[in-house]
């Protein structure tokens, strides 16, 4: 577990699932105090074993390249594993990022360090002078992308342990 040390406090870093699938319905959904106002939708999405997730899509919810997500879209969507979800069938999960899985592109959101390495210690990040670093309303951030949720769009790793990978683009999700 992830640990991050401050005088005030330690609090644990937050921890991204993954479920890839297709998108089979999209609908309104209850925002908050219970209102259907237009501002949350239920993304429904089925892998390809038949397992079905409700993902609640809001405003806090990051859409990589501002995607508007139809029925049939192949998506990746990445959802905090460490907040409670009520026992209910199919689950229901907040989705902190959906991510248009497209030919040759991954996307990986998690937690990196100042040296760029994820919490997991699965991905070290190798930025190029090209590597468009940005925030995500697409302003190009002017600090340091470590120490920070990141979700990073490349092509290629290496075979390492950690991979490595010089990404195309890094959004920092700044406040997760």
């Amino acid at each position: 577990m992830d640990m991050d040390f401050n005088s005030y406090r330690m609090r644990q870093r937050p921890v991204y699932m993954v479920f890839e699938g297709v998108v089979t319905h999209l609908e309104i959904a209850p925002g908050m105090m219970g209102r259907y106002d237009g501002c949350t939708q239920m993304v429904t999405v089925e892998n390809e074993a038949g397992n079905t997730v409700n993902f609640l899509m809001n405003a806090s919810t990051f859409v990589v390249d501002y995607t508007t997500l139809y029925e049939s879209m192949p998506v990746t969507v990445f959802y905090s594993g460490d907040t409670a979800v009520p026992a209910i069938y199919p689950p229901q999960y907040e989705a902190a990022v959906i991510a248009p899985r497209q030919e040759g592109q991954n996307v990986f959101v998690g937690y990196f360090n100042n040296l760029l390495m994820s919490s997991d210690q699965s991905l070290k990040l190798n930025l190029a002078p090209t590597t468009q670093v940005v925030t995500s309303n697409n302003q190009t951030f002017m600090g340091n992308p470590g120490n920070h949720t990141l979700a990073v769009q490349y092509s290629q790793t290496t075979r390492s342990i950690p991979a490595q990978t010089t990404p195309e683009r890094v959004i920092v999700l700044c406040g997760m």
